[in-house]
């Protein structure tokens, strides 16, 4: 196989401003069974989930939108994208002791790798990667830096 090709598997869910955000969380744990990551990387796993649960409940919450929920995973990295139908770009706001939730995109940005946010077609998506357990992170060419 060449090695400037790339082997990727991807699982998608749409999920109704009505559905509860467990559904999106126990369906992102299933397909990281399924790779194995949580045993092979527990804290990876719950980190992936946690950033489910935060976009799709801004995608809900703020968005008033359905969300649609994209997995892609390749031999360097998990990608978690959310779309929804809002133009409003996410930014992590300073948490507010007096404030209930703000903290979501804060939260995001302590347990990925990296993520950013891209206009869309009627919308945003909103994507979060995750290093794979055991891949060194991509340099060269890359438009994905680890976080220091």
């Amino acid at each position: 196989m060449d090695s400037s090709s790339l082997r990727a598997v991807g699982w998608a869910r749409t999920l109704p401003l009505n559905s509860e955000v467990k559904s999106a969380r126990d369906w992102a744990r299933r397909h990281l069974d399924a790779l194995g990551w949580t045993t092979t990387a527990p804290e990876t796993a719950d980190a992936v989930v946690l950033t489910v649960s935060e976009l799709v409940t801004n995608a809900h919450r703020h968005a008033h939108s359905s969300a649609q929920l994209v997995m892609t995973c390749d031999d360097h990295c998990l990608h978690v994208s959310v779309h929804d139908r809002s133009s409003e770009m996410p930014t992590p706001r300073d948490a507010d002791m007096e404030r209930l939730g703000g903290r979501g995109m804060l939260l995001v940005d302590a347990v990925a790798d990296t993520w950013e946010t891209r206009p869309c077609p009627h919308g945003k998506s909103v994507s979060a990667c995750f290093h794979a357990p055991g891949a060194k992170p991509q340099t060269a060419g890359s438009q994905r830096t680890p976080k220091d």
